[in-house]
């Protein structure tokens, strides 16, 4: 007879579990789709708003990007204290907080007075936001059928992209016509609606088991994570990955919006719907894996990655966009496959395993989103396109580490009577 779950008395094994078809699986993946959606969309939402910001506050590009990379920074500096709320509170009910004051700060965000006002508010929502993606991967590891993991994650990563690329192109119109004030409350707005109706349909958790919040009992745990090589390959991989794509998007604003291009706000806005390509390509990232598997996957999105960062060299308009569109296809694959990944690979203290990815990826976007500001400062785009493909290198190289870790392992293996 299968284990029980002693937070509701169900049973606690796969076969009780979401999969394709069963009673509930679409409400909670279009619940987690609408999460990453306001997730993304609160997360970034200056981003496409950078070169207003710096016009209204006199501020260079290196100094606008804070209001980026304060808001990432506090994702990456809460989210492993939050997951551990989750494992003693519940997956959803630190979701829906998160949520909640997340979007409430967003309300505020319009009127800041100042820039450094603008910073500390923006540190707060990412701060708040931290609560969702660890909590959100641990759910699905918990509630959904191994078998549709890849598939479940790579749909939450897909609103996460709908999310970026929404937020961005609303702001840029609104912007153009009112202001970036305006931009980023209509954001605020749209943000609450996904909030309530993820609270809606999300599914209460089936398999939950609440942890302890011991002090002790969680560094024991971060430390067991930081032990697996595998893991931590993972998580260098997932911050080289988002520091390609901080850099990018924080910069491109700035490099349309400037000759030879010159491109109205709103325009610059609407380029962001690169992003579609983003939601295509996480949410085949199972199939891909089947195909290649993981290191093969990831060989690909680096590669993939590496060449949209060559191409949009030129200072011309279509290869500056298919340019985009690789790079985003890339990032977006790599990241689904190696989210996915950790939540396979750890077998206790998934809230933590998973906050420890998102922790290092969003370091990787403050890095990037500064780095590669400060670079374009000093070199142009092809400076923050230089910071690209380092990133892109370490990626590759890990990969590599993996590879020839998992042939001794093979070798060392016992071979059977």
């Amino acid at each position: 007879m299968g284990a029980v779950s002693s937070s509701t008395g169900l049973p606690s094994g796969s076969g009780s579990r979401m999969a394709p078809g069963s009673p509930g699986y679409r409400r909670m993946n279009l619940a987690l789709f609408l999460a990453g959606v306001a997730t993304f969309a609160l997360l970034y939402s200056t981003q496409a708003l950078l070169p207003l910001i710096s016009g209204e506050f006199r501020v260079p590009a290196g100094e606008a990007s804070w209001t980026v990379a304060a808001a990432t920074g506090g994702l990456a500096l809460f989210v492993l204290p939050m997951s551990a709320l989750s494992e003693r509170f519940g997956r959803r009910t630190v979701m829906t907080a998160s949520l909640a004051v997340a979007v409430t700060v967003g309300l505020l965000v319009p009127f800041a007075p100042s820039l450094g006002v603008l910073v500390v508010l923006r540190a707060l929502q990412g701060a708040a936001l931290a609560g969702l993606p660890a909590s959100a991967q641990a759910y699905l590891a918990e509630e959904v059928r191994p078998r549709a993991l890849v598939a479940a994650i790579g749909l939450f990563v897909a609103g996460n992209s709908v999310g970026g690329m929404s937020g961005r192109v609303i702001t840029g119109w609104v912007a153009q016509e009112w202001g970036w004030r305006v931009a980023v409350g209509v954001i605020g707005v749209l943000a609450t609606g996904c909030a309530v109706a993820f609270r809606l349909l999300l599914p209460a958790p089936r398999h939950f088991r609440a942890g302890s919040l011991r002090p002790r009992v969680l560094a024991r745990t971060v430390r067991d994570h930081l032990a697996d090589p595998l893991l931590r390959r993972l998580y260098a991989i997932g911050a080289l990955f988002m520091t390609v794509f901080g850099g990018v998007y924080t910069v491109i604003g700035y490099r349309l919006s400037e000759a030879p291009f010159s491109l109205p706000q709103g325009i610059v806005g609407s380029v962001f719907l690169v992003y579609l390509v983003g939601t295509v390509s996480a949410s085949a990232a199972g199939r891909l894996v089947g195909r290649l598997g993981r290191r093969g996957a990831l060989y690909l999105a680096g590669a993939t990655t590496a060449a949209g960062l060559l191409l949009s060299l030129p200072a011309s308009a279509a290869p500056t966009l298919l340019g985009l569109v690789l790079i985003t296809a890339g990032f977006f694959a790599g990241h689904a496959v190696a989210s996915s990944a950790v939540s396979k690979q750890a077998t206790h203290g998934r809230a933590q395993a998973s906050a420890l990815y998102q922790s290092a990826y969003y370091i990787g976007s403050s890095a990037g989103s500064t780095v590669g500001a400060v670079a374009f400062h000093a070199e142009g785009w092809a400076g923050t396109v230089g910071v690209g493909l380092l990133a892109v290198l370490g990626v590759v190289l890990i990969t590599v580490l993996g590879s020839r870790a998992a042939r001794r392992a093979a070798r060392q293996a016992p071979v059977p009577a």
